[in-house]
């Protein structure tokens, strides 16, 4: 398939059946008939090696990442020099049950992390593997409906309260002292698993009975503690329930955004987002599941400072909502168009446009119409324009 530079593609990614996904939101959203009553966790649209998307021209399909590969010029000179491949992946997630307690590491510590476990000759595809590229992966989410997660070490203060009125807890308190995240938080995921069930089968046990009873409300971490093991069925108490007391408790409205940084600990719990990150799968994870953990890597990479949650809402200019970040990998737009609006790009990367609802034509050399769950690609170099066909959505990643 030859690709004409001046061109959108229509781009097609692929569905991840994670089984923490929902089975509605996602599929509906792609005009997808779930007869098999699948989880649809996420969409990924983007040329990550593991699930690269594809390009279409009528019945031509190819890989979006051996077309970079093969093309890199198709990149822009600045992204083909400094990231040498496409530095992002645009991802749609519809989150049912809760996520594992997770941490991603720096570029430097991903490197170095990569390298260590390929010279031990660990199988990429091994389930004790930490590090599946060398690639660094901050991220952000934009909430599509409310949402809720965890998001960096509570203040100390905040920090305190919660051991003291947690009576099982109590005894952590001459951990943490005034303040040692670290100490308090390697002590807590290296207790013998006799000595977790003791701290914690009664705070899990009287949890789940609130729960069950609608005594807790999503405000309070205890509700989510009910939440883990009435949806997952877990029979194992797991030390992950400690980051949901130590962690901020974060409710997002429609249309916020959060960025989460390397080595800041965090977990989705619940609702729907659009999500952009670096072109990375590296994962430490810190509990709430039963993958691997390796507590000695999530711990060298872990941020043990407290965090104070920052809500984005953009940069707003008519049609369109900006979010920019402190790295170089990626931004995304939101445009709004209604009536007969347009908005004009230029691209000087790859960009990326996912339609969230709505009716648009994307122009440039040719015109292709978009509708909810459609995605395409504009290449760098080209200039572009998206207009309103019905009252439209669209999400647009980038490289700043």
């Amino acid at each position: 398939m030859k690709i004409d530079p001046r061109k959108i593609y229509p781009l097609k990614g692929t569905v991840q059946h994670y089984a923490w996904g929902g089975h509605e939101f996602i599929p509906a959203l792609l005009g997808i008939d779930n007869t098999k009553d699948q989880p649809f966790a996420e969409y990924w649209m983007g040329a990550h090696r593991s699930a690269p998307s594809t390009l279409a021209e009528g019945e031509a399909r190819t890989d979006l990442k051996q077309v970079l590969a093969s093309e890199p010029a198709l990149m822009g000179s600045a992204v083909q020099q400094r990231f040498g491949e496409l530095p992002y992946l645009l991802k749609v997630l519809d989150v049912k049950h809760m996520l594992s307690i997770q941490v991603h590491p720096t570029r430097e510590g991903a490197e170095s992390g990569f390298a260590a476990e390929e010279a031990a000759g660990v199988d990429i595809n091994a389930s004790n593997r930490n590090y599946k590229d060398r690639n660094h992966k901050p991220e952000v989410m934009i909430a599509l409906s409310g949402f809720w997660l965890l998001h960096g070490f509570k203040q100390p203060a905040a920090v305190k309260a919660t051991l003291h009125q947690v009576p099982q807890f109590r005894e952590l308190l001459a951990v943490f002292g005034e303040g040692n995240y670290k100490e308090l938080y390697t002590h807590v995921m290296e207790l013998p698993q006799q000595k977790l069930d003791e701290i914690l089968l009664p705070v899990v046990q009287k949890e789940v009975r609130r729960r069950t009873f609608h005594e807790s409300e999503p405000g309070e971490p205890g509700y989510w503690v009910g939440e883990y093991y009435l949806d997952k069925k877990a029979e194992q108490i797991d030390r992950g329930i400690f980051a949901i007391y130590l962690l901020n408790l974060v409710q997002l409205q429609a249309g916020e955004a959060i960025f989460q940084a390397a080595g800041i600990p965090h977990a989705y719990l619940r609702g729907q987002n659009i999500e952009l990150m670096a072109n990375s799968d590296n994962v430490l994870r810190g509990g709430l599941t039963t993958k691997h953990i390796d507590v000695s890597e999530l711990v060298k990479h872990t941020r043990f400072t407290p965090v104070e949650p920052e809500i984005l809402h953009g940069s707003a200019a008519g049609a369109i909502r900006d979010f920019r970040f402190p790295v170089p990998d990626f931004a995304v737009s939101e445009i709004t168009l209604s009536g007969t609006r347009q908005a004009k790009f230029d691209a000087a990367s790859p960009e990326i446009l996912f339609c969230l609802e709505g009716k648009a034509m994307v122009s440039a050399a040719n015109e292709l119409q978009m509708g909810s769950g459609d995605s395409c690609i504009v290449f760098a170099g080209n200039s572009y324009i998206v207009s309103a066909e019905q009252g439209c959505r669209i999400f647009r990643a980038y490289v700043p």
